[in-house]
């Protein structure tokens, strides 16, 4: 009788990867992406430019962080708890630092910041009943986000034009995004319900 060869255990995935260094790097760059923007003093200068660059590096980290992990096999529980960590700093820094620097409604700030922190708490509270699994809309809210945030980052001359309207367009739109997709999260917890023995599931 041929023995069936046992297949050797999975090496686990270090923590320390090409992917968690990038997602830690970005958390690193919160503070003088904000350091950045609040010593420009709204001169729209050199110092504003400076605070675009690190903002548009930090979001391509996010797209390479992720894509090295799944490519390249390396996801770890690291990872899956940074990851969106780094993302909420980042985005949450732009949008107190341009409303502290009157450039950005505080309403909209409040209104996105309480949805991302409000979803973020409801994940925890019914993780015991399953995941809330991020949707397309999702995923449409944080690029809208990003894009209307980038707008706004840019030098732009006291005077309102059109890339400053553009600007305000995206982020109202994503301010409404934000609201819609977390409405849905909310609907989605509240579907959840324990399984037939007691055990709670999705």
């Amino acid at each position: 009788m041929t023995e069936t060869p046992v297949e050797p255990d999975p090496q686990p995935v270090p923590t320390l990867n090409i992917a968690n260094v990038l997602t830690t790097l970005r958390i690193i760059m919160v503070p003088f992406f904000v350091w950045a923007l609040v010593a420009d003093d709204q001169q729209h200068g050199v110092l504003r430019w400076v605070a675009v660059a690190l903002f548009a590096l930090a979001m391509y980290t996010d797209k390479l962080d992720g894509d090295l992990a799944r490519s390249r096999g390396l996801i770890t529980n690291f990872g899956k708890i940074a990851d969106p960590i780094a993302d909420k700093l980042l985005l949450g820094a732009a949008l107190v630092t341009l409303s502290w620097l009157g450039e950005l409604w505080w309403w909209v700030t409040i209104v996105i910041l309480v949805r991302e922190l409000g979803i973020t708490a409801l994940r925890f509270a019914v993780i015991r009943r399953g995941v809330i699994a991020a949707s397309r809309g999702g995923k449409i809210k944080t690029v809208t986000q990003t894009a209307g945030l980038f707008l706004m980052l840019l030098p732009f001359t006291p005077d309102i034009g059109w890339l400053t309207v553009l600007a305000l367009a995206v982020i109202l739109l994503a301010a409404a995004i934000t609201v819609y997709t977390g409405i849905d999260y909310i609907v989605q917890a509240a579907r959840m319900k324990p399984a037939p023995d007691g055990r709670e599931a999705a």
